[in-house]
């Protein structure tokens, strides 16, 4: 049985494979990038290392959250090795559904959040939309 890190944004609950998170982090200081997409929120230096911080709201085209809202940094493995930071609203617990709570994501749902949710897991009372954190991260999935 897998197990997923949830978080929530914007009132959803999203989850992703607990291999993939390096780390979470509270909210930290950034570099802004200057002319950077509305998707990175900046730069942070992670013990040496420079991650890159992805808004995740606005990668899924969620509004934005409000300025002194509090956040969260679930630092995730990239394909190349290094790191990207997904800034969410707020961490969950791990979970370890069933693999029969899983379902595709309806039709019904827009295709660019179909590109990175790749399936809708019932819970007891809510859904978690499993985030597809290879496509999140990379620059395809990039708007």
């Amino acid at each position: 049985m897998s197990q997923y890190c949830t978080f929530a944004l914007d009132g959803h609950v999203f989850g992703v494979p607990v291999s993939s998170v390096q780390e979470v982090l509270r909210s930290q200081d950034l570099t802004v990038v200057p002319l950077a997409p509305d998707d990175i929120a900046g730069l942070l230096n992670l013990r040496g290392q420079i991650v890159t911080m992805l808004e995740l709201r606005a990668r899924l085209g969620l509004p934005p959250r409000e300025p002194d809202a509090p956040s969260v940094n679930v630092v995730v493995k990239s394909p190349d090795g290094g790191a990207v930071s997904l800034v969410v609203d707020e961490i969950g617990d791990v979970l370890a559904p069933s693999r029969d709570a899983f379902e595709a994501p309806p039709d019904t749902v827009p295709a660019s959040i179909r590109s990175l949710v790749t399936r809708v897991c019932k819970l007891d009372t809510h859904l978690m939309l499993l985030l597809d954190t290879e496509r999140a991260i990379t620059s395809e999935g990039m708007s």
